[in-house]
């Protein structure tokens, strides 16, 4: 219900001016984020701040594409467009929290990445249901020698793959080509 009453005060920037609005919300976010992050088995949240976007802020928080958007089904939408600011996310489910991760750069195969990181491409297609089983729907993500890009990608629909998880054990099960 905070979430919704949340997004609606988001809406009204337009109407009544946005850094009044921003203000407003990121107040009631810091408020409401006790009620907000109640998923039950949540391991550990995050609450979003100004500039975020789905792939900084599963770069910088250690989790994967897919984990951020299914944990939070229901929240965060198809094209990760509707964040706000002050909302708690769950960043992962006890017992099926991968934190051990690897952000997606141009050249990447989902054979060099196991590779790199000791994990092996089963696991890395079971941790990762969005990636189907040729690995040819990765996208590179937004982090580059050690720093985050300030550019929010642009909406496509769909939350692509850029932050993989890469434990060398099947947390996720599921694999949706």
């Amino acid at each position: 219900m905070s979430s919704v009453f949340l997004r609606l005060l988001a809406v009204s920037a337009i109407a009544y001016g946005k850094i009044y609005v921003d203000a407003v919300c990121h107040a009631l976010g810091a408020i409401l984020s006790n009620v907000q992050g109640s998923i039950p088995d949540c391991a550990r949240t995050y609450t979003v701040q100004l500039g975020d976007f789905c792939d900084k802020i599963s770069a910088q928080q250690n989790v994967s594409t897919f984990q951020l958007a299914s944990v939070n089904n229901g929240i965060i939408d198809a094209g990760c467009d509707n964040l706000v600011v002050g909302e708690v996310l769950c960043l992962g489910l006890i017992g099926h929290d991968c934190t051990d991760v690897h952000v997606v750069v141009e050249g990447d195969t989902c054979e060099s990445i196991a590779l790199e990181s000791g994990s092996s491409i089963s696991a890395i297609l079971s941790n990762n249901p969005n990636v189907n089983s040729e690995c040819t729907n990765i996208g590179i993500g937004e982090v580059t020698v050690g720093f985050l890009s300030t550019n929010k990608p642009k909406a496509q629909g769909h939350i692509l793959p850029k932050v993989l998880c890469v434990a060398p054990t099947v947390i996720n099960s599921t694999n949706t080509d």
